[in-house]
């Protein structure tokens, strides 16, 4: 079944963007294509609110070297209001999965390799998703506090692909971002960490 999704991007990453909108994806594709002309980023927001984001049911968050959190708000003004209105779930607006597409650029700024969990000695992946990678709204909801030795994909409500995988099946990737909307873990998500 086609999802309706929003992609999220930094300007850097259009051709990135723009390969994924020429896939071969069943998908609706709720993206803005063309800037707001207006310098009134509360219009711009409620425009990309109304008219991209409210029938929208995941975004697909493109995680650059521009993506980072440390680069400061006024940087990441449009990304984190993307991803706040798509964390919402009220009247008019339903929460949107969100699936985060590492970019290859960021492969090992993010990926860490494997390592050892000495208090379950399980051996599982690690990431850097923080600050230096991604925005708050990403990584807060990718994070979810728990009181567990480490996360497993049941304690978070993003997902996380690098680009090479999510070509391969892009469709299983949107679908699993989708189906977070509904897991128990949706109650933990935080808006505006």
């Amino acid at each position: 079944m086609a999802r309706k999704c929003f992609i999220s991007f930094k300007t850097e990453d259009m051709a990135y963007k723009e390969a994924l909108q020429a896939m071969d994806i069943d998908m609706v594709d709720k993206s803005l294509d063309d800037p707001i002309d207006s310098d009134d980023e509360d219009y711009i927001m409620r425009r990309i609110r109304d008219e991209y984001l409210s029938d929208s049911t995941v975004t697909i968050h493109l995680i650059g070297s521009q993506s980072a959190g440390n680069l400061g708000d006024d940087e990441q003004y449009f990304i984190k209001k993307e991803l706040q209105a798509s964390l919402y779930n009220g009247e008019g607006n339903s929460r949107n999965g969100i699936l985060g597409v590492v970019l290859p650029s960021v492969y090992g700024s993010v990926y860490m390799g494997s390592i050892n969990c000495s208090p379950c000695a399980s051996t599982i992946s690690s990431v850097d998703v923080g600050d230096s990678t991604t925005i708050s709204e990403f990584h807060a909801n990718y994070h979810i506090p728990h009181g567990k030795c480490h996360w497993t994909d049941d304690d978070r409500y993003c997902e996380l692909v690098t680009w090479d995988d999510f070509i391969l099946d892009p469709e299983m990737y949107i679908e699993k971002a989708h189906q977070k909307r509904f897991h128990p873990i949706s109650n933990k998500v935080r808006v505006r960490p």
